[in-house]
């Protein structure tokens, strides 16, 4: 589940945080500007569940109006030994899917009807499962971290002109500009950084889940050639989420793959070939 590289990257967010912080203004700015960022990333911490599936506008569903991915759903959650998930839909045609809440007993999964549309049952199970894998990992947790320290750093740049201090090292202009233009983009790589290692642990996990990595491995083929060509405009115009799906759901447009949250879809594919041969599973098998 590579908890190491995780934690070693949160360490790298954490000693550049600090890092920015003594240069720019010592102790008293770096204290004030992460202060300030872990109040609005608390916030963000116990509303982000509701505030994303709001921005998504995803429909919650229930075993009456979507029994198949209901049922689905439950079975997986019992594989995996959480509690049942709240299930929702979402009204888009690109396929994707995400999960959200801040741990296990405050979790949503959530499916669009491309991705509904488009895989076979055994495949959506494979989706289900990898978002299932992030449920149990806490990675929402891990991600609310490091979007503390890394929301700390981007509000030190833009304080940096206030919090110069008296002394020469707080007055540097070179210091000033490295932090106004360059911390935020460096805690953003490093923010990435972790959200892929995240997926590699959730591919795998999930696979176990579900009991068959090929079934995650032909969604995934699947998801990343349709997902080329259909724009999802909610997640263009909300691009921090856009971590949280299986899949980049910004590659409807070029640019947006510049700085990807998300492995190369080719590797992880790879890497669950990988898992199937070593445990024999050249085909694969029925759900039930």
């Amino acid at each position: 589940m590579n908890f190491t590289k995780t934690a070693l990257l949160l360490a790298a967010l954490t000693a550049f945080f600090m890092g920015m912080g003594y240069l720019l203004a010592g102790a008293t700015g770096a204290l004030i500007a992460f202060v300030i960022a872990l109040g609005m990333n608390a916030f963000s911490y116990w509303n982000s569940d509701k505030m994303v599936l709001k921005m998504h506008n995803a429909e919650q569903v229930t075993a009456q109006t979507a029994p198949d991915l209901v049922d689905m759903v439950a079975e997986l959650a019992r594989n995996a030994e959480l509690p049942m998930p709240k299930v929702y839909v979402i009204r888009e045609d690109q396929p994707n899917a995400f999960a959200t809440g801040r741990n296990p007993e405050n979790a949503a999964v959530a499916a669009t009807t491309g991705l509904m549309n488009r895989l076979t049952y055994e495949e959506l199970a494979g989706v289900m499962a990898h978002e299932l894998a992030h449920v149990k990992n806490h990675d929402t947790l891990i991600m609310t971290i490091s979007a503390t320290i890394a929301g700390a750093i981007s509000m030190l740049a833009n304080f940096a002109m206030f919090f110069r201090g008296g002394s020469n090292r707080g007055g540097n202009i070179i210091v000033v500009l490295i932090a106004m233009f360059f911390a935020p983009m460096a805690a953003g790589v490093i923010q990435m950084m972790i959200s892929r290692t995240r997926e590699y642990a959730a591919d795998r996990m999930g696979a176990e889940i579900c009991k068959n990595p090929l079934w995650l491995a032909d969604a995934l083929r699947k998801i990343e050639q349709a997902a080329k060509g259909i724009d999802y405009e909610r997640a263009e115009q909300n691009p921090a989420t856009a971590h949280m799906f299986i899949i980049n759901p910004l590659h409807g447009r070029p640019g947006d793959s510049l700085f990807s949250t998300h492995p190369k879809t080719a590797n992880r594919i790879e890497a669950l070939m990988e898992m199937a041969r070593e445990q024999g599973q050249l085909h694969q098998g029925p759900w039930r």
